[in-house]
């Protein structure tokens, strides 16, 4: 439901600053406004390359019955939710463009919809099929960036 949200919020955030529905909170200069479009195309490209990395265990959602391989190479080498990690660059990213109050809202939505499904959906799912692997894997790999979020046993 978050999720939905904060992409209904993200597509509507520019069109009600187009229409004057919302006025933007701060006004980006120039050079900001190429840093923040730098960063939306690199969250961007980075979703996608995330999910490419994960070839034949990409999925939408967890299916108890499915049995994916644990992917560790590429942006997971880094980051054990580099798709979640870049598309909230991507989100960052177009709220600095677009400095709205529903912009704003559409991020917040979207960092605690991830947090939800990752802490609560994803690690216990990939816990629960890969065991160990996972666990030693919690260890070495930061949850959102390199080295935070390690869980130790």
């Amino acid at each position: 439901m978050l999720f939905a949200l904060a992409i209904l919020l993200g597509v509507a955030a520019p069109i009600a600053e187009l229409v004057a529905w919302v006025g933007p909170l701060a006004e980006p200069g120039p050079m900001a406004v190429g840093l923040d479009v730098a960063m939306t195309i690199s969250g961007t490209l980075g979703t996608l390359r995330s999910q490419g990395a994960m070839g034949e265990s990409w999925r939408v959602g967890v299916s108890e019955a499915e049995r994916t391989s644990l992917v560790t190479r590429g942006p997971f080498a880094l980051m054990r939710n580099s798709i979640f990690s870049f598309m909230m660059l991507a989100a960052l990213g177009m709220m600095l463009i677009v400095p709205n109050a529903a912009a704003l809202a559409s991020f917040v939505a979207l960092v605690i919809a991830i947090e939800l499904q990752v802490r609560f959906v994803e690690e216990p799912y990939l816990l629960r099929t890969h065991g160990e692997a996972y666990a030693a894997y919690c260890e070495k790999v930061g949850r959102f960036l390199p080295g935070l979020g390690l869980i130790r046993k």
